[in-house]
Order: structure tokens, then sequence, then C-alpha cells
């Protein structure tokens, strides 16, 4: 029987990460992220679990990149069963009459326009029954939070419209909550917060799974 294929686009740490983790060795992982060392690590556990992974240091703006991983996963395997796309930009926090434009403009680059690029890469990939998943912030319209709020809501309301589109012929599309976890994105928001009382990212990434349409 061929393998189950997983695509994560910000595998790098966080729940990216440990969804990768969770997913092996049942599934083989496909990890997106920028950062060679952290993929690397990820592949180390991965492996010491009996899984295996592919590793593509790629930024998911990089429209080149991902037609070229996404024709890689078709020759390769030909289908997806799931993917879940973890990868955010994070903009400084600041009031917002004092939005820098070039913060704004790499959040929409990051967070709505490689969403769009993705989803169209993607999608022919996924099998009729699989998943595609992402993840929205309850944080999207505090204080402070312009530049990533405003373009984290405008990625949920892209994905919401495939959901509507897909939910009589698949693939299953599923936007989740995740409860406040340690990652490196929350110590920016929150860089005095007691960390000791945050959700584990490897029990929140087995909770999420859980909760998966099938």
């Amino acid at each position: 029987m061929t393998q189950k294929t997983a695509l994560i686009t910000g595998a790098t740490r966080g729940l990216g990460a440990a969804l990768a983790e969770a997913l092996a060795p049942e599934y083989h992982i496909i990890a997106v992220g920028r950062t060679v060392g952290a993929l690397e690590e990820l592949d180390d556990r991965i492996k010491a679990k009996g899984g295996n992974a592919t590793l593509a240091p790629m930024n998911v703006t990089d429209t080149g990149a991902m037609q070229t991983l996404c024709r890689g996963i078709h020759d390769r395997w030909g289908t997806l069963d799931m993917w879940f796309h973890t990868a955010i930009h994070v903009a400084p926090l600041t009031p917002s009459h004092q939005i820098d434009t070039k913060d704004l403009e790499k959040s929409i680059t990051s967070n709505i326009t490689a969403t769009a690029m993705l989803i169209n890469y993607v999608a022919p990939l996924l099998k009729e029954d699989g998943n595609a998943v992402f993840f929205e912030d309850p944080i999207v319209g505090d204080k402070f939070y312009g530049s990533y709020g405003s373009t984290k809501a405008a990625q949920i309301a892209l994905v919401q419209s495939w959901q509507k589109e897909t939910s009589r012929i698949g693939p299953h599309v599923d936007i989740l909550t995740p409860q406040p976890m340690p990652t490196a994105t929350r110590a920016r928001f929150f860089p005095g917060e007691d960390r000791d009382t945050l959700t584990d990212i490897h029990t929140e990434a087995a909770r999420l799974l859980a909760t998966l349409q099938k």
C-alpha cells in the first residue's frame, strides 16, 4: 500500500512541526519552511519515530518554488492526503494609525496572496476525501494587531469561501482554532507571559487532529 502523504507549509517549528511529528510515521511528511537547520532537526525527530520526510527549504511567497514543489509532489506521489497551512507572517504590533506600509505589504503577501496561490496549486493534488487545514486566531481585531489581524482575517475569509465551494465535492476544508501555545509567534505578542500555563504544542496537535472531518 502506498504511504499517505501530508504537506505542511510552515513546518519548521511550533504547531507545524508538532503536526508533522504527530502524523509520522503514518504519513510521509512534506515539510516546507525557510530555516534549513530547523527542518533538519524536524527530520531527525520524524526518523526517530520511524517516519520519513521530504524537506523543502522554501518561502511560501516564492511562486516559482511553490510551482516546482507541487509539480514534484504530482510526479512522485500523484496526490496528497492532507495539507496543513501554518505559515504566517507576524508584523510588529503597532497602533493602526502608525502601521508601516512595508510591514502591511509583507503581511498581505505572506498571509493572503501566498495562501491564495497555494490553494490554486495544492487543490488539484488533494484527494476528494483529503483535508486542507487552516488555523484561525481569536486575537484578530484586538488593539495593535492591525497588520497581522486584518490579513489573518482576510486569509480565513478566503478559506471560508473555498470551504463552501468544496462542501459537496471535496476536499474537506477545515478551519481550526488552536489553544494558546508557547510558540515563537505568541512570544512576540506576549513577551512577559508565563509560558508554563500554555498548552503544549504536541498535546494541541493531537487534539486538533482528532477534530478533523473524515
